[in-house]
């Protein structure tokens, strides 16, 4: 036997399976004065997340209308909205090339948070089996459950991107973000900000705190309502964190910390797309990335060949303003950052390495 307790209609509606032939002896729900402007209330609400439904009927599905992640999709059309403009800001606040912020760093991060908006209702648990011994049938279960506050502080190479691989995430799971941008690199977090107070989000759901890594990460790593942390960025500060994590409250700890990336060029290779891939390793966000090939080792038979190409190349790029759309290669992140580059030039020469070609600052401002 079969029994049928509800039946669903195509638009949603649901009633008792009892009731299907008695629908005009039904008598309609009378509301109150006050519940009636609640009604109204919860109309509009629904209209601004629902934005793909044109009218918000009493029949409407909420859920199947897909509000159960409207609010990171809509978070993603609004930074798509202002694409334009955080690729602007990218551009200025980290020297990063407007054509190259406007495809990698916004647009890659408007793809993680319509990714990680499909997960909103897709985390579950599982059962497990386990033994079935007498008397007792034993059940086991896991539930996955929000952390609750997890701490974000992220570096200066990605900001926006960094920010959307970290905090997209969190939020998928029903987590509140307390985020630390680079002291350097701000200004697309707190546009972000912005942007997520216009998309509904809730107070206190997402939380920008700029300012320097020994005070505002510390404290972030101090903090005991904090129960998740998340840190991009050099070995030492890692290890200072994942022991600042431990001595307080045993956070859980996510570290993605600094190493050389070495590239080798073997004699059989295609030289032409060799040079391309070694430039590209180097060069691609003016070196400023994680997994940059900092050492190039090349098959001594063809060494000089393979120097004298990527010089040439290289002199043919253009250095300078990164909001011009001709500009190949922008300003580094930040001056004590360009510093330390001239001063890794300078090393190697004293250490008996040949300078090909640069090795010094481009003289304009």
């Amino acid at each position: 036997m079969l029994l049928v307790k509800s039946l669903q209609f195509e638009d949603g509606k649901m009633i008792p399976a009892s009731k299907y032939f008695s629908s005009s002896e039904s008598s309609s729900l009378q509301l109150t004065e006050v519940e009636g402007k609640i009604k109204e209330q919860l109309r509009v609400i629904w209209k601004g997340i629902l934005s793909n439904v044109t009218e918000i009927v009493d029949s409407t599905d909420f859920f199947k209308s897909g509000a159960a992640s409207m609010d990171v999709v809509r978070l993603a059309d609004l930074m798509e909205q202002h694409q334009e403009e955080l690729a602007t800001i990218e551009a200025i606040d980290s020297g990063a090339v407007y054509t190259l912020a406007l495809k990698t760093h916004v647009g890659m991060s408007i793809q993680t948070f319509r990714y990680f908006a499909g997960w909103c209702d897709k985390i579950q648990g599982c059962t497990i089996p386990i033994n079935q011994a007498r008397p007792n049938h034993n059940l086991t279960f896991t539930k996955r459950e929000p952390v609750g506050v997890c701490g974000i502080v992220i570096p200066w190479n990605y900001p926006l991107m960094m920010l959307a691989w970290k905090t997209a995430a969190c939020l998928a799971a029903g987590n509140t973000v307390v985020l630390k941008p680079a002291q350097v690199t701000p200004l697309t977090a707190l546009k972000f900000a912005e942007l997520t107070v216009k998309a509904g989000f809730p107070k206190g759901v997402v939380n920008i705190l700029p300012g320097a890594g020994s005070l505002i990460g510390q404290r972030i790593a101090d903090h005991p309502d904090v129960r998740k942390l998340g840190f991009t960025g050099s070995t030492p500060v890692g290890k200072q964190i994942m022991k600042s994590c431990a001595l307080v409250n045993v956070k859980k700890v996510s570290l993605e910390l600094g190493g050389k990336s070495p590239l080798i060029i073997f004699s059989d290779c295609d030289l032409v797309k060799a040079v391309r891939a070694g430039m590209g390793a180097v060069f691609f966000n003016k070196g400023e990335n994680c997994i940059a090939a900092g050492r190039l080792f090349i098959e001594e038979s063809i060494h000089d060949q393979f120097l004298q190409k990527v010089v040439e190349e290289v002199k043919k790029m253009k250095i300078g303003n990164p909001l011009d759309r001709s500009t190949d290669h922008g300003p580094q992140n930040h001056k004590a950052h360009l510093d330390k580059l001239i001063e890794y030039c300078a090393t190697g020469v004293k250490e008996g390495a040949t300078l090909a070609y640069g090795g010094k600052q481009v003289p304009r401002p």
